[in-house]
């Protein structure tokens, strides 16, 4: 099993619950920044979850707005967790702050929906296959190999998800993806029977979206977040794209329940789990079995 909890997620609803409150009091950023002599950036990056604050500044906050009780304590406890660390801090040196954000979303989500249309998404991928990803960043903007290594090691590292009990995993992929040669055939192989592997597990839907199948929604590989409620608040749905160097979020109810709605649209189009099993089985053997056979001959 892994860690519980996620500094990311704290600090985001931590974020949000301040937001809030500044705005049922009718200030503004400005304002407040003014007030507690912090520059009205401060307030904007710790808003959006940008940057965290330390627990002292959350007192100095909630005195400001004059917080007290139960609220108040809750808070403070939510400031406290959301000051610790997560493992891929150890990282920041490797990491994009986009990037960051996205594990520690994925940390803690209790679903996440994935729609890739050109790679196997990271949280499925063998060493091998990770590794030819990786360093193929290197012919857009130099990668020192120690650096692929760090990066390699954070993405074998974030698949301890799939032990979090709970998690619901839900994965449309598009049929090139399973043709599409990352590395030799060996790790194309090796690759596609770790997706087999996976599909079997009881908290993972698999499918696969035949090339030859009405295609009804087009753009880029998305990632929904779902997180439930606890005792502290509730995250709504976030959206996310799974970038090494970039990405971008969205956490608007409208953009949120678009992306359902195309994950829904793609899955009703795709293949059931058994035969999209079947399907990468099938795709492993005929195209990426040559040197498999060759080796045991």
């Amino acid at each position: 099993m892994i860690e519980p909890g996620s500094p990311t997620v704290r600090r985001r609803r931590l974020a949000a619950e301040l937001r809030g409150i500044r705005e049922s009091k009718g200030k503004s950023g400005d304002a407040v920044a003014a007030a507690l002599k912090w520059s009205p950036s401060k307030i904007s990056r710790y808003e959006r979850a940008r940057t965290g604050l330390r627990p002292r500044e959350v007192e100095r906050l909630l005195d400001y707005y004059q917080i007290t009780g139960g609220r108040r304590e809750l808070l403070l406890a939510l400031a406290e967790d959301a000051a610790q660390k997560g493992w891929w801090e150890e990282f920041t040196d490797s990491l994009s702050e986009d990037y960051q954000q996205f594990i520690g979303l994925e940390h803690e989500a209790t679903s996440i929906a994935i729609w890739h249309v050109d790679v196997v998404p990271g949280l499925l991928q063998t060493e091998a296959y990770a590794r030819h990803i990786i360093s193929s960043y290197s012919r857009v903007e130099p990668i020192a190999p120690g650096m692929v290594g760090r990066l390699v090691r954070v993405r074998m590292r974030r698949q301890q998800v799939l032990n979090r009990e709970g998690l619901q995993l839900s994965i449309v992929l598009d049929e090139s993806v399973l043709n599409r040669r990352i590395g030799d055939e060996p790790v194309m192989y090796e690759q596609l029977q770790r997706l087999a592997q996976e599909a079997a597990r009881p908290d993972v839907t698999l499918q696969i979206l035949p090339l030859d199948a009405q295609h009804t929604v087009f753009g880029e590989s998305f990632v929904i977040f779902g997180f439930g409620a606890d005792s502290d608040a509730m995250l709504q749905d976030v959206v996310s794209t799974e970038h090494l160097k970039s990405g971008f979020t969205l956490e608007g109810e409208r953009e949120t329940y678009l992306h359902r709605i195309a994950f829904q649209m793609l899955a009703d189009a795709s293949l059931d789990p058994v035969a999209s099993r079947e399907l990468i089985l099938e795709t492993a053997e005929a195209h990426w079995s040559a040197a498999q056979r060759h080796a045991n001959a």
